[in-house]
């Protein structure tokens, strides 16, 4: 299985540049999930891998194959790369069949069709491949733009925001489907993603990226767990920030409890940024409790201590009651020290 590699790529619009300096490797088997804001770059990162843009520098391989470089640009065609959106882009005249079968035009009839209704009842779609997209349902219609993707055998999957026109249920069975398809084809895939649920779920590996560079990748885990700086921890999940300085002893006092910097110079202006998870009960910091919400399996406290406010995320079992007052300390692994910006 082949190897996608983007080294050094770079893309300029009106002399700007939207992807700067990018180099990424997706490898056979494997989810690497783009996450970023808009106009963060990942959809023009993700049409420059595909052949639908050029680039201004660096170069885009398939193993040995050059795919892309300065002035040279591998249709997208040659490429055979299997590309799903999120308006699904189905041909409105063609059936849920049709549109599978267009990719296999020179195939012989019965094979694409074959192949066509394979994928429809690979998909739980047998029942409608003679259906017309207007008649069928959005995850339907994402269903069948993968089966159209995937018959076609394509030699990498790319995939720019493709469930985030579903609803919460059906969005994550057809995200399930979509690259448990991709992982058993050993193709290297790429996601594109404003949603960091969605980006921590499905990735084998975690890249963020933010005005056109990449600005950290590794495991899921281990992005969450050590943030390259505040704005990524923030775009993994709540965090409540505050303005804090290092004392002479590397302490640094929050509102909500005090904590350890060795790695800090004395004196210096840092920002701590606590996890929801970070907030435990139980601690020398009294807090008031001022609302208590439900959210899923667990409750979002929220905490007022010191003229601060701060959320929590608890078991309901240690649920409390609004203005009541408790007692919260902080798990380290759910805090960031971050040294402060120049404007701090």
């Amino acid at each position: 299985m082949a190897v996608i590699t983007v080294a050094n790529a770079r893309r300029l619009f009106d002399g700007k540049p939207v992807v700067d300096d990018v180099s990424l490797t997706l490898r056979p088997g494997q989810v690497t999930a783009l996450l970023g804001g808009s106009g963060a770059g990942k959809s023009t990162l993700l049409r420059m891998i595909a052949g639908l843009e050029p680039i201004d520098a660096g170069e885009i391989r398939f193993d040995d194959t050059v795919w892309s470089k300065p002035k040279r640009t591998l249709a997208p065609e040659k490429r055979k790369v299997g590309l799903i959106f999120q308006d699904f882009a189905l041909f409105p005249h063609l059936t849920a069949a049709e549109n599978i079968r267009f990719g296999l035009a020179h195939l012989p009839a019965a094979e694409s069709n074959a192949i066509a209704k394979d994928w429809l009842e690979r998909l739980g779609l047998g029942h409608r491949s003679d259906a017309y997209p207007h008649a069928l349902s959005g995850g339907e219609q994402q269903r069948v733009a993968i089966a159209r993707a995937m018959a076609a055998q394509p030699q990498a999957l790319l995939m720019d925001e493709p469930f985030s026109g579903l609803d919460p249920a059906l969005r994550e069975t057809v995200r399930d489907t979509a690259l448990s398809i991709a992982r058993e084809a050993g193709l290297p895939t790429l996601l594109v993603t404003h949603d960091p649920r969605d980006a921590m779920i499905t990735a084998d590996t975690l890249t963020i990226m933010r005005g056109g560079k990449l600005i950290q990748t590794g495991t899921p885990e281990a992005v969450y767990a050590s943030p390259a700086d505040l704005q990524t921890a923030a775009t993994l999940g709540p965090v409540s920030v505050f303005s804090a300085i290092i004392d002479e002893t590397h302490q640094v006092k929050t509102p909500f409890g005090t904590l350890t910097a060795q790695d800090k110079a004395p004196g210096a202006f840092c920002t701590v940024a606590l996890r929801e998870e970070a907030i435990i009960p139980g601690g020398a910091v009294e807090t008031i409790v001022e609302a208590v919400s439900r959210v899923g399996p667990a409750v979002r406290v929220t905490l007022s201590a010191n003229n601060h406010r701060t959320h929590a995320l608890w078991s309901p079992s240690d649920a409390p009651e609004p203005g009541t007052k408790v007692s919260i300390g902080l798990e380290p692994s759910g805090v960031f020290i971050f040294d402060a910006g120049p404007d701090r």
